[in-house]
């Protein structure tokens, strides 16, 4: 399943790049690539990220000892190899060599270790010669997928600045406004063809689509009601695999009997269906699960469920407040409909703007990971709900403890979409990914038609 959805999403990209991109062939080096981004991080620490921060940028920066490829497939990065013991409690990984942080210092097995200490207080990482080795308190058998999350990118701290050893290095950065990017000449992997990335923060969706027309960006986020419309448009459009979750996620547990039923009959009044295909416009999928159909391949398990008899009462309740992220009028529209919806089935939800005094929030979490376990820890962190822990990798294992959290009354899943990218016609060389990642190593610039 989960490959049949990414092959789609694959095809549909690559035919849009190639009717995009067909007048430009070669490759050529230089000129400046003008990103603009949603999310604002004040932070380029890998390890004070949280989950829903905004990633991609970091990457092009810093790379971790295992990263994936544009299909989600877990691969060596800065490591060579890696093995556990028995217990999956001891891990060792083998570094590259000849790696450079971007200031031309060596990347050695003690910079790796003191980066990964500092990102994973819980962990105990020593090095074996030009080896790191890992100890956990508990078996981890996942801890190479884990190496792979933006927060355990390998840094070297130089006074106030941050290095990573990725294809390009920070010339300049305007904490939560701007970054410039230069090409690492020295990058293992090949100097890039950009000489550099401009990438503009805290734009929103609207502003981005505005600079796009005007000719002041090359690569803009659209929001996914709107992603249609600019393919049709003529614009070159890439997605992701639905990678987003739109979900209701409760402040608090319930505090009675009567609350949790409340809850589970607001749950069961949404029309998913509808918020899809008119106020998302075909973009995405509904769901009842946290974690989308293509990465567990059980959402049928859960299945819709059954409709609440008419003769059932629901106890009287006060007013519940929803709030939402006003920066984008899908999310309003949303609301207003999940409010409808619940009047119709007697419960009555006032929505208001973003605040945290609201009973229920209407989120948009980005899950951080192709590997489901951590992706559903992902979910659990930026919900604010109890962490998953999980003792091995069976489907059986993260089944249930997916039916845990949905059972919690904390998370009302309602959509999974995917993220798109809208491209200026002088972009060429962008690769789809999975995770709607960017891998600039390889893109270069053409002329404008």
């Amino acid at each position: 399943m989960r490959l049949i959805v990414w092959t789609l999403v694959v095809i549909s990209s690559v035919l849009a790049l190639a009717c995009g991109g067909a007048a430009e062939v070669r490759p050529r080096y230089g000129g400046t690539l003008r990103i603009m981004l949603r999310q604002a991080p004040a932070s380029l620490d890998p390890a004070r990220l949280n989950a829903s921060e905004e990633a991609r940028i970091f990457s092009l920066i810093f790379e971790g000892l295992t990263g994936y490829d544009a299909r989600g497939r877990l691969q060596a990065q800065l490591a060579t190899r890696w093995q556990a013991d028995s217990s999956f409690q001891r891990w060792q990984v083998w570094l590259r060599a000849g790696v450079k942080f971007q200031d031309g210092t060596p990347l050695t097995a003690d910079a790796a270790a003191a980066s990964l200490r500092a990102a994973n207080p819980a962990w105990m990482v020593n090095t074996d010669g030009e080896s790191v080795v890992i100890q956990t308190t508990a078996p981890d058998p996942e801890l190479p997928a884990e190496l792979a999350l933006p927060r355990n990118g390998i840094v070297r701290h130089t006074g106030n600045k941050t290095v990573g050893t990725g294809a390009f290095l920070v010339s300049n950065w305007q904490p939560g406004r701007s970054l410039v990017l230069s090409a690492n000449d020295d990058y293992w992997g090949g100097r890039p063809f950009l000489d550099s990335v401009a990438v503009t923060l805290g734009q929103s969706w609207r502003q981005q689509m505005v600079a796009l027309e005007l000719g002041k960006a090359d690569v803009v986020e659209v929001a996914p009601d709107q992603a249609r419309r600019a393919g049709l448009s003529g614009r070159t459009v890439v997605e992701s695999a639905s990678n987003e979750l739109l979900a209701l996620v409760f402040t608090r547990e319930a505090q009675s009997e009567e609350e949790a039923r409340v809850r589970q009959a607001l749950a069961e009044s949404i029309d998913r269906s509808s918020i899809v295909s008119v106020l998302l416009q075909g973009q995405g999928e509904a769901s009842e699960t946290i974690l989308p159909n293509w990465m567990t391949g059980y959402a049928v398990l859960f299945g819709p469920t059954a409709d609440r008899p008419a003769n059932v009462q629901l106890p009287a309740a006060a007013t519940m407040t929803l709030s939402y992220d006003g920066s984008d009028p899908a999310n309003q529209l949303m609301a207003e409909r999940i409010a409808l919806n619940a009047r119709d089935a007697g419960i009555r939800l006032q929505t208001i703007g973003s605040t945290s005094s609201a009973d229920v929030r209407l989120l948009r979490i980005t899950l951080a990971s192709p590997q489901p376990q951590l992706a559903l820890v992902s979910v659990a962190e930026a919900a604010g709900l109890p962490a998953p822990r999980f003792e091995g990798t069976s489907p059986e294992e993260l089944y249930t403890r997916e039916k845990k959290m949905l059972h919690s009354g904390r998370i009302i899943p309602l959509a999974h979409v995917p993220e798109a990218t809208v491209l200026a016609p002088a972009v060429n060389g962008w690769r789809a990914d999975l995770f709607g990642g960017y891998r600039l190593a390889d893109v270069w610039l053409g002329s404008t038609p």
